[in-house]
């Protein structure tokens, strides 16, 4: 049984190496190019039309960002079998694989909630900017 477990673990490390370049991949285009991108879209313009702008350069970004989400997680998926495994000589690989993980879901959730944040301020200035026009239509009739 020990020798099949340890089978089992070498196993497992060799298909750990094999999916983090994957990993390594994905961390490195969230790191150098991802969070960057998703700073740019914390201060938004005051304009209706510079405001919509920005979003449809946040979703060509947005997808790129969420397909490498998307290569991350199956990546993950693979290594689920991790989890039943806690020797010694499997622990170094499973805090890779936790601090890969830790890292794509901030990233992932940082980009939901930009992309929902954009998506509510253009519709609240879509709003305003109706309003704005109605109040100018109300006072031109007023003013006839």
């Amino acid at each position: 049984m020990l020798s099949n477990k340890r089978i089992q673990e070498l196993e497992l490390v060799m298909e750990f190496e094999k999916v983090e370049e994957c990993f390594k991949e994905v961390s490195s285009w969230i790191e150098n190019v991802g969070r960057k991108r998703l700073k740019e879209t914390v201060n938004l313009d005051d304009s209706l039309e510079m405001l919509l702008q920005a979003q449809k350069q946040f979703r060509e970004f947005d997808l790129v960002a969420s397909e490498y989400c998307r290569r991350g997680q199956e990546a993950l998926k693979k290594m689920d079998r991790w989890e039943d495994f806690s020797s010694v000589d499997v622990h170094s690989y499973r805090v890779k694989l936790e601090t890969y993980r830790d890292q794509l879901e901030e990233f992932c959730t940082q980009l939901d909630e930009n992309r929902h944040r954009i998506c509510e301020t253009v519709r609240l200035y879509e709003f305003f900017d109706k309003v704005r026009q109605g109040i100018c239509c109300i006072e031109e009739d007023v003013k006839s």
